[in-house]
């Protein structure tokens, strides 16, 4: 077995934060005009202004990949199975700013956040389980989450 580096893992962690960042910044490019839309439209009781959602998203995804490069960086025991909810909820993170944003599918938006809110569960006790901060870092993602899911559910009524 490889020894790793002090260097080779703060790299290691350096592109596990990038990861998501990378991630949600190309969904939001691939959203930006919907997104303009969307502060034209009657918004949910209180809706955050829109440099909060930047900043709320770019701590939320740093923490993610900070609590991914732990479990990475962690002894071998359940390493690989934690990683797998990380990439799942990733993923639907990636597709919910396209169908919220773009094609204004509201509704369906709402269900894929649900199950990024379940994903991020099973991520959070994946982590924990291999890494007790790293599951620990997950907490405001999945409080942010559920608010996330109310002023989804609130822009569909709000706006069809």
């Amino acid at each position: 077995m490889r020894m790793k580096t002090k260097n080779s893992i703060r790299l290691s962690y350096l592109l596990w934060a990038l990861l998501p960042l990378a991630v949600g910044g190309l969904s939001a490019l691939l959203s930006m005009n919907g997104m303009k839309e969307n502060e034209l439209l009657p918004q949910p009781a209180l809706q955050p202004p829109g440099w909060a959602f930047s900043l709320a998203w770019a701590i939320l995804y740093l923490l993610m990949g900070i609590g991914a490069g732990l479990v990475q960086n962690a002894e071998p025991r359940g390493r690989k199975d934690a990683l797998v909810p990380f990439f799942a909820q990733l993923a639907l993170n990636f597709i919910w700013s396209p169908l919220f944003f773009v094609w204004k599918l509201r509704l369906a938006a709402f269900f894929v956040l649900l199950g990024m809110l379940g994903a991020a569960v099973w991520m959070t006790v994946s982590f924990y389980r291999v890494r007790k901060s790293a599951g620990y870092l997950q907490i405001p993602y999945l409080l942010w989450l559920c608010f996330a899911g109310y002023l989804n559910l609130a822009s569909y009524l709000l706006n069809g």
